[in-house]
């Protein structure tokens, strides 16, 4: 397709380090060390949503630079595309201004797991660390749900270098666009049963969630807990998806 039928995308505020400044990071902070998770309401309005799900089917060729179909995969039903470099304003503005707020959360979640890696204050500085190690290919991606679709639980490892939060967001709405297809979390912590949630999310929201793992505060002190992360079956119509994921892949 021509470069010229890209959809174009609203035009973002001019500083987005504002726009993720403005988020109540203390309260989302709480909830990242208490549940694993944390929703952003309205991170993006229905105007930006709208225009980075029609970029799935009518973005260029360079926009991407992969698609998957899940089920040949044994990943679930549905499909996504990973975007390619330079990515869309909209995913390069939040991943890069995003990210400063987390570090302060990663850092201190590694050191009570004994995890010897820090992250860098900055996203670039992260990506450069990603790719000298040979992790150079975009990790955002678009992704698109019909009816009887569902996505496995999983967690997104790309390579030695993982930044432990990422970022999904919601860009249809339930109810209007689709019905069913839920984000679901579960957490397995040591010698128990897993734990599920449910994150009800609306047109826009984003949700914060630990990437692989995290640390629980026990009698005995902190100790890890494996997350995974899918979306239940859709039973009617389509969803669309963005996920903000820090590292790059091999």
């Amino acid at each position: 397709m021509s470069a010229l039928a890209r959809p174009i995308l609203p035009t973002p505020q001019p500083d987005w380090a504002q726009r993720a400044a403005a988020i109540d990071w203390p309260a989302a902070t709480e909830s990242l060390h208490q549940q694993g998770n944390a929703v952003l309401p309205q991170l993006l309005s229905a105007s930006e949503c709208t225009a980075l799900a029609a970029l799935y089917e009518s973005a260029s060729d360079t926009t991407f630079r992969s698609r998957v179909v899940m089920q040949r995969h044994g990943f679930g039903q549905g499909e996504y595309r990973y975007f390619s470099y330079p990515l869309p304003t909209l995913v390069a503005g939040l991943r890069t201004a995003l990210y400063p707020h987390l570090v302060p959360i990663a850092n201190p979640w590694n050191a009570a797991m004994g995890i010897a890696v820090r992250y860098p204050a900055q996203h670039s500085d992260f990506i450069a660390r990603c790719h000298t190690a040979g992790q150079v290919r975009p990790t955002p991606l678009l992704l698109q749900y019909q009816a009887g679709d569902y996505n496995c639980l999983h967690q997104d490892l790309y390579g030695e270098h993982v930044f432990p939060l990422q970022v999904a967001i919601l860009l249809s709405e339930p109810g209007r666009d689709f019905t069913g297809g839920e984000f679901v979390l579960t957490e397995q912590r040591p010698r128990m049963q897993s734990r599920a949630e449910v994150v009800p999310l609306r047109q826009g929201d984003a949700v914060v969630f630990a990437v692989h793992h995290r640390p629980v505060q026990g009698t005995r002190g902190p100790y890890r807990v494996q997350m995974r992360h899918g979306v239940s079956r859709l039973r009617s119509g389509q969803r669309h998806t963005v996920g903000i994921i820090f590292h790059d892949a091999e």
